[in-house]
């Protein structure tokens, strides 16, 4: 009978390079993701250092009493499909509206006329001031 204790071996998992392994692909990942889809979310911002400038068909003015005024007259929001509506039927390439708000007017207002010029196939772009400081 052999009473000597046998000499078992543990395993054991090395796990200094496993760190390396790690980050290594942490970085491909990274640098794969990124070169995918770099654009991930498009914005089209205003942007007022060049000179380009669209035909524009009407200008909508908005006063920082809310009111709207088209091409100098005075009319209420709900009026405003249908007196955009002539000036759009006139041009017969894209038409362009053009929206001056001012600074205190609440965007939905702004956002109201661009849903009436999407609906009314027209495009429409926000005036900005050029020399104005954010």
């Amino acid at each position: 009978m052999n009473i000597r204790k046998r000499l078992k071996t543990h395993a054991e998992v090395h796990t200094g390079p496993l760190n390396d392994i790690l980050f290594i692909l942490l970085m491909f990942f990274l640098i794969a993701s990124t070169l995918a889809n770099p654009n991930v979310i498009k914005l089209s911002q205003p942007k007022a250092k060049s000179d380009t400038k669209a035909k524009q068909n009407v200008v909508v003015n908005i006063d920082a009493n809310g009111q709207f005024i088209v091409n100098g007259k005075h009319i209420l929001v709900q009026n405003l499909r249908q007196e955009l509506q002539p000036f759009i039927a006139k041009d017969t390439n894209q038409a362009t509206i053009a929206i001056n708000a001012d600074k205190s007017v609440p965007i939905d207002e702004v956002v109201a006329v661009m849903r009436v010029a999407r609906d009314l196939g027209a495009r429409s772009v926000l005036m900005v001031d050029k020399n104005s400081n954010p």
